[in-house]
């Protein structure tokens, strides 16, 4: 079996929506979601699965290290985690770590690009066409290698907010057949 960890900061949508895509599943699942917020939903959403929750500082490597070797953990997904991930968590999981970003990469990405700035940034620079990005991580800000896209019309009119909400409704389906594609479902 496929097992996989969540990181997560905020309310747990996209996590919601990987154990959606993986319920009933034999051959994966997510068996550990950290956070680096105690208040984070994601964790209510994990506890109420029974699955093992985690508080860890963005910094603390070596904790995230051995919470990830407890679990056995062969991939982890990104999904809203808003810190940077420390390069040895990096390098120990090269190319088993994915990103969701709410943009089409290399655009609107880096530090401090995520939520609604992303969008407000789309907005400004007059896009006519958004998205979501599903990418693998590296030491560097949404600079690793993209593995999906996923595009979004920019309409006349719109908002930040508006197209965040059209945008987020693509990422989650973007990811999950990433996923699917993987072999993680």
């Amino acid at each position: 079996m496929i097992r996989v960890a969540v990181f997560a900061s905020g309310g747990g949508s996209n996590l919601q929506a990987l154990f959606d895509a993986l319920e009933g599943r034999q051959d994966a699942a997510v068996v550990l979601v950290a956070s680096d917020r105690a208040d984070a939903m994601a964790l209510e959403r994990a506890r109420a699965r029974a699955v093992q929750t985690a508080v860890v500082a963005p910094d603390d490597a070596a904790g995230m290290l051995a919470l990830l070797e407890a679990g056995q953990v062969d991939w982890i997904v990104l999904a809203g985690y808003l810190k940077r991930v420390p390069v040895e968590v990096v390098r120990r999981y090269r190319n088993r770590i994915l990103n969701i970003h709410p943009a089409l990469l290399p655009a609107h990405g880096g530090k401090g690009m995520y939520g609604e700035r992303v969008h407000a940034a789309v907005l400004k620079a007059g896009e006519k066409v958004s998205g979501a990005s599903v990418h693998l991580v590296d030491e560097e800000y949404d600079r690793g290698p993209v593995v999906a896209h996923e595009t979004v019309a920019v309409e006349p009119g719109d908002t930040s907010a508006a197209l965040a909400a059209r945008v987020l409704g693509w990422g989650r389906n973007t990811l999950t057949r990433k996923i699917q594609e993987l072999g993680l479902e």
